[in-house]
C-alpha cells in the first residue's frame, strides 16, 4: 500500500493528464510553425526590397550619370574620362546649351506646339465622346472603331503621305503643320478613352437635367464635363508627355532649325558639340525638365491613367 502511494506521488502532471500533454505539444508545434512562417515572411520581404532596390538603382544610374556629367567641366571629363569620379563642377554647361545650343528657342517651340495640342485635342475628344456616348447616333460603333483603328496604324507608313499633304496645303516647315498632325493622330485615342468613361455616368443625371430644361451644351458643360475631370486630368498629363517628347513627326513636317522642338534640337546639339558631353548632358536635362515637372505635379493622374477605362 505504501509503495502504491509513493508511485502516485512521483508521477508528473503530464503523466497524470494525457490530454494536457497533447495540448501542450500542439501549442509548441503551433508556436514553431508561426515562428518559421514569420522568418519566411521576413526573408521574402527582405529579398523583395533588395531586388527592388537593385532594379531601382540600375534604372536611376544612367539618370544620375547624366546629371553629374551635366555639372562637370570639359577639362575634368577630358582629363579623367566620362566615367571617372567628378573633381570639378560648373553651371556654365546649362548656359551654353541654353543660349549657344539653341535650347531656349527649341523649348519655346515645344511649348507652342504642346500646349495648344493638349487643349484642342482634349476639347474635340470630349465633345465627340459626349455625342457618341450619351446620344443614339447612326453608325456610332463604327465611328468609334474607325477612330480607334486609325491609332493602330504604324506611323512609319504615313510619314510620306503626311509630308506631301503638308506641302500641298502650304503648311510644310511650320509649327501649325506639326500641331495639326499631333491633333489628328491623338484625337481618336482620346475619344475612345473618354467614351468609355462618359458611358459610366448614370443616365438619370442627364434625364434630370433635361427635365429641368437643360440643352445638350448645358448638359455637356455643366454636368458631364465636371464629372469627367479625373479622366481629363489623366489624359492631359499623358498627352503632354507624349507630344512634348515626340520626335518622329517633328522631323517629318519641319526642316528649319529655328522651328524644331526641343527633342529634335537635341540631335543638332549633338552635332554641334560632338565631344563636349557635359553640354549635351545639360541639354538633355533641360529637355527632360518640363515632362518631369508635369509628372511630379500629376503623378496620381498618371497612375490613374494606366487603368483609365479598364473597368468602365
Amino acid at each position: 500500500m505504501t509503495t502504491s502511494h509513493s508511485s502516485a506521488a512521483t508521477r508528473t502532471p503530464h503523466d497524470a493528464d494525457p490530454t494536457r500533454t497533447r495540448h501542450d505539444a500542439d501549442a509548441t508545434r503551433t508556436r514553431h510553425n508561426s515562428a518559421t512562417a514569420l522568418r519566411r515572411r521576413r526573408l521574402t520581404t527582405a529579398g523583395f526590397h533588395a531586388g527592388a532596390g537593385t532594379l531601382s538603382l540600375l534604372w536611376l544610374l544612367p539618370i544620375i550619370l547624366v546629371l553629374v556629367t551635366s555639372l562637370r567641366t570639359f577639362d575634368d571629363i577630358a582629363a579623367h574620362g566620362l566615367g571617372s569620379w567628378p573633381r570639378s563642377f560648373t553651371l556654365g554647361n546649362f548656359t551654353q546649351a541654353w543660349v549657344d545650343g539653341g535650347q531656349q528657342r527649341a523649348l519655346i517651340n515645344s511649348l507652342l506646339v504642346t500646349i495648344p495640342c493638349v487643349v484642342v485635342t482634349l476639347a474635340l475628344a470630349a465633345m465627340a465622346a459626349f455625342g457618341l456616348s450619351r446620344y443614339e447616333m447612326p453608325l456610332r460603333r463604327s465611328l468609334l472603331l474607325l477612330m480607334l483603328g486609325g491609332n493602330l496604324l504604324p506611323p512609319q507608313i504615313l510619314l510620306i503621305p503626311v509630308s506631301k499633304l503638308s506641302e500641298l496645303m502650304g503648311l510644310y516647315d511650320t509649327l501649325p503643320a506639326l500641331i495639326g498632325v499631333q491633333i489628328g493622330f491623338g484625337v481618336g485615342f482620346y475619344v475612345f478613352v473618354l467614351h468609355g468613361f462618359m458611358r459610366s455616368i448614370p443616365v438619370e443625371i442627364q434625364q434630370a437635367a433635361v427635365v429641368d430644361g437643360a440643352g445638350p451644351w448645358q448638359i455637356f458643360w455643366r454636368i458631364i464635363l465636371p464629372l469627367t475631370r479625373p479622366a481629363l486630368a489623366a489624359l492631359s498629363a499623358l498627352s503632354f508627355t507624349w507630344i512634348f517628347n515626340d520626335l518622329l513627326w517633328a522631323i517629318t513636317v519641319l526642316r528649319s532649325d529655328t522651328r524644331m522642338p526641343i527633342t529634335a534640337a537635341l540631335i543638332g546639339l549633338q552635332g554641334q558639340y560632338v565631344s563636349m558631353w557635359n553640354v549635351i548632358a545639360a541639354g538633355s536635362v533641360i529637355a527632360a525638365a518640363p515632362t518631369v515637372a508635369v509628372f511630379l505635379r500629376f503623378q496620381r493622374h498618371f497612375v490613374a491613367g494606366l487603368n483609365l477605362g479598364a473597368v468602365k
